[in-house]
């Protein structure tokens, strides 16, 4: 089967299908219906192009593109992992957009010209990225901020461009086995919102703020502020921090940072983030992780934050303690708990795998311990053996594994397992305080209090059925017809068999007993017994057979 694709985005349609035919992909783009569209001599093409040259190609799409080459960066689950380090430069060095465009969005957006707004604004962006720039500015007050300005028409071209990747991604769901495994259009929906996250900047602003105020206890850790007033969908201005990127640390710079104390805070202050806050800064790569001019850690660039539940926050932190403690059974049990299984599941060989991949990480030396990865390792496991693992399980692995990156720049000695191992008491801790509100001690005072107040006459309730033989149990079962509807098919086949055995055992007695009518020489009685029987026979055999291919087909599809 092969996909039609709409006129109206034939062009977006034909540039994915060359970008999947370039790396070695066409037997995807013969099912999407467009590899008449190239030319026959690309059949004859052996070698793709380098790893480094996807990063390229994306950039030249768009910014669509762009931003999701920077998610698919720390998706090991998702890319080979030749593929994974070259697109990390996408986070930078993207061309900007025009300082007249910027003064058009400002005045729309704030309703006041750039020269009425700050009294100081650089006309040249200090970055620029695939969904906006960003510039130096001072407030009228005299207050230094950083202004961040949205592409002009991003969202209409974003929503586009997912809209072609949305039918693709379906049709290779259900009509490929590489979309089955992976579930395209899921991942496409985690990029989608992620990505408009990223351009609710009002939502930046609030994230900015809660982080702020979660992570106010330490003292070493600064997050920007936003300008309220200033900041609106398309605009966001907050506190300018002067400092560098963590990757422009000089050597020299390095041996003169103490930074045992400083690289433990920042994982401590991610690990209360996860496990306790259920809100995290989800991009630490260095790019957006500062070292201030005091010796203090700025985190910036909070478009993109991950939500973890209460429950599943439990699980991940057991998870990471089975992780850094080497129980791979305990990692491999919670996996299979918060995932979904596939009828293909192989929970052997996935035991098995995890346990290597554990074994192998905790017989890493200190340079090479990374946390994230293995976290990312056992996702992609988990999906190869046929489990739909949380996208929370791998957007924390993602975190993690930028996380370890920093942490080694800061102090090259730092150990992710035992910064786990040292701080999870103190997590539990505030886990507990947390929920131990006074509503929610209210709450449970509350229901202890019907529990034991009703107690004594539901009790007395199922004493008295089971003294008066009236005590029913009611079990519900899932599918209960198609149960039904199978037990049943087995039955109509073994009573099929049973009558074509006893009509051929019947016809065997009556060959014996000679008659006046005969068939080919034999009892005419018996003859019609034997090919009722085998026509009974044939009947039965070509239902099963064509029962069983039913069965397949619909497995398949």
């Amino acid at each position: 089967m092969k996909m039609k694709f709409q006129t109206i985005h034939l062009k977006r349609y034909k540039e994915i299908a060359a970008l999947l035919w370039k790396y070695g992909r066409s037997d995807l783009v013969r099912q999407m219906g467009v590899d008449d569209l190239f030319d026959a001599r690309e059949e004859t093409k052996v070698e793709g192009p380098p790893p480094e040259q996807l990063a390229d190609d994306l950039e030249a799409m768009g910014p669509t593109f762009i931003k999701i080459g920077q998610l698919l960066a720390s998706r090991s689950d998702l890319l080979p992992e030749a593929y994974l380090k070259p697109l990390e430069r996408l986070q930078d060095n993207v061309k900007p957009f025009s300082f007249e465009e910027v003064e058009q969005i400002i005045l729309t957006e704030l309703g006041a010209r750039v020269s009425k707004a700050f009294s100081d604004f650089d006309p040249k962006p200090i970055a620029a990225a695939s969904l906006g720039q960003v510039h130096y500015a001072a407030l009228r007050d005299g207050r230094k901020v950083i202004v961040k300005i949205q592409r002009p028409e991003i969202r209409k071209q974003i929503a586009e461009d997912f809209e072609v990747l949305a039918q693709i991604a379906e049709f290779l769901d259900n009509h490929t086995e590489i979309g089955r495994r992976y579930r395209f259009l899921t991942v496409l929906d985690e990029f989608r919102m992620t990505i408009q996250q990223e351009l609710n900047y009002e939502r930046e602003a609030q994230n900015l703020a809660t982080l702020g105020e979660n992570l106010k206890e330490f003292e070493k850790i600064q997050v920007p502020q936003p300008v309220p007033d200033y900041t609106t969908r398309s605009v966001l201005t907050m506190d300018f921090i002067q400092g560098r990127k963590i990757t422009a640390l000089s050597p020299l710079t390095r041996l003169d940072l103490n930074g045992a104390p400083l690289a433990d805070e920042l994982f401590r202050a991610y690990l209360k983030q996860i496990m306790v806050d259920g809100m995290f800064h989800a991009d630490p790569h260095p790019g957006n992780v500062f070292l201030t001019d005091d010796g203090h850690i700025a985190l910036i660039d909070l478009g993109m934050v991950g939500h973890v539940a209460p429950t599943l926050q439990e699980n991940l932190l057991k998870l990471l303690i089975a992780v850094s403690e080497g129980d791979n059974e305990q990692a491999a049990s919670i996996i299979v708990g918060i995932s979904r299984t596939d009828e293909d599941f192989n929970k052997e060989q996935f035991r098995r795998r995890i346990s290597q991949i554990i074994t192998s990480a905790q017989n890493q030396s200190l340079e090479q311990l990374n946390v994230g990865k293995s976290l990312l390792d056992m996702s992609k496991t988990a999906i190869d053996n046929g489990l739909f693992v949380p996208s929370e399980l791998t957007l924390l692995g993602k975190t993690l594994l930028q996380l370890d990156e920093i942490g080694k720049i800061i102090d090259p000695q730092f150990d992710p397992y035992a910064a786990v191992r040292r701080n999870v008491p103190s997590l539990l801790a505030q886990r507990l305080k947390k929920h131990a509100s006074q509503g929610t001690v209210v709450n449970s005072l509350l229901d202890f209090k019907n529990l034991f107040t009703h107690l004594p006459a539901r009790l007395n309730g199922i004493l008295d059925a089971v003294a008066n033989a009236e005590l029913e149990v009611k079990v519900k079962t899932v599918d209960t017809q198609l149960l039904v509807e199978g037990f049943q098919k087995v039955a109509n086949r073994i009573t099929a068999g049973v009558i074509l055995g006893s009509l051929i055992l019947g016809a065997s007695l009556l060959m014996r007993i000679q008659t006046s009518f005969t068939i080919f020489g034999y009892p005419a009685l018996a003859i019609i017994c034997f090919l009722g029987a085998a026509a009974g026979g044939v009947w039965l055999l070509f239902s099963i057979f064509f029962q069983d291919e039913k069965i397949k087909k619909k497995k398949k599809m």
